[in-house]
């Protein structure tokens, strides 16, 4: 457990607590079951919901695995009280462990961040948070860019497994933020733990979880949109690879007819011939080009 204390508001956060600390900060803070039971599991959806002498909130936010190329959901857990705000979470959140201990370190951003209320740090810290995306969606931009560089690159199919991640990533932020919203609005309501003159900020988050899920629709339509037009360069392909390999056994086949109708022949005509090799040879040339042209005629080149 880690604790920063102001005259005004006291901040404990934990990562992974144990039912040691879940205890301890039932007993300090008389919190109701439910809140402590929220704690001590994980909780699958956003939820916003006042219990007694505490608000409980629960959100999600986007945190990104290098190692798989994806964005997962860290549940952060909140408990707004009189005079202190409560913060648990499995998973690192760096965005959240950077500002605490920036404000253990620092007095003047301690000064700027904990000189309200609870209810104020709670907004600074969602404002953190949700701006936190920002830097992530422009790098899934800038992959996007990327390729619909090598798309036009005649890279076709190398970018295929490279939009399956970004659509994965992409889809998977979605999933995380799309609920928030919902977790916000319940802050405008009227509790004693959200004074009147901070409802205008927590709309302001709002607009931002808006912002970011416009910029998230975008990225959607604009990597649905590159994997058709991709799949539609490598059908080209395909189709041209196709109609290569039916123009050269079209060809083949009366070439082959004629030298199985010479082989089973009793007599070869042009057998006693020392160049008759190349007589049939050029025979057979004839019957590839008067093919050939045959398809030039018709249009089916």
């Amino acid at each position: 457990m880690a604790e920063i204390k102001t005259e005004k508001v006291n901040w404990l956060d934990f990562q992974a607590p144990g039912e040691k600390e879940i205890s301890e900060i039932k007993k300090r803070f008389n919190l109701h079951p439910l809140v402590v039971e929220e704690f001590s599991t994980p909780t699958l959806r956003p939820k916003a919901a006042e219990y007694g002498n505490c608000i409980y909130l629960a959100i999600h936010i986007p945190l990104y695995d290098t190692e798989n190329k994806t964005t997962y959901p860290g549940e952060l857990d909140i408990a707004i009280c009189e005079n202190s705000l409560i913060t648990a979470h499995d998973l690192e959140i760096y965005q959240l462990t950077e500002l605490f201990n920036e404000l253990k370190k620092s007095k003047k951003k301690r000064e700027l961040y904990m000189n309200q209320s609870p209810g104020a740090l709670l907004r600074y810290i969602l404002e953190i948070l949700l701006e936190s995306c920002f830097p992530r969606l422009d790098h899934i931009s800038k992959k996007l860019d990327h390729i619909e560089k090598e798309i036009f690159s005649d890279h076709e199919k190398e970018m295929v497994f490279e939009i399956s991640l970004v659509k994965r990533d992409v889809l998977n932020f979605r999933r995380t933020m799309k609920p928030q919203r919902t977790v916000f609005e319940s802050l405008l309501r009227d509790n004693k733990y959200i004074e009147p003159e901070l409802r205008p900020y927590f709309q302001d988050l709002i607009g931002t979880n808006i912002r970011i899920w416009n910029m998230l629709e975008s990225a959607k339509e604009t990597i649905e949109s590159l994997e058709s037009t991709n799949n539609s360069l490598l059908s080209n392909q395909l189709d041209m690879t196709m109609k290569v390999l039916t123009i050269f056994s079209a060809i083949m086949l009366p070439l082959t007819f004629y030298s199985n109708v010479m082989s089973m022949s009793i007599d070869i005509p042009l057998h006693n011939n020392p160049n008759a090799f190349w007589i049939h040879a050029l025979i057979m040339i004839i019957i590839a080009i008067f093919t050939f042209a045959i398809f030039k005629i018709r249009k089916w080149l």
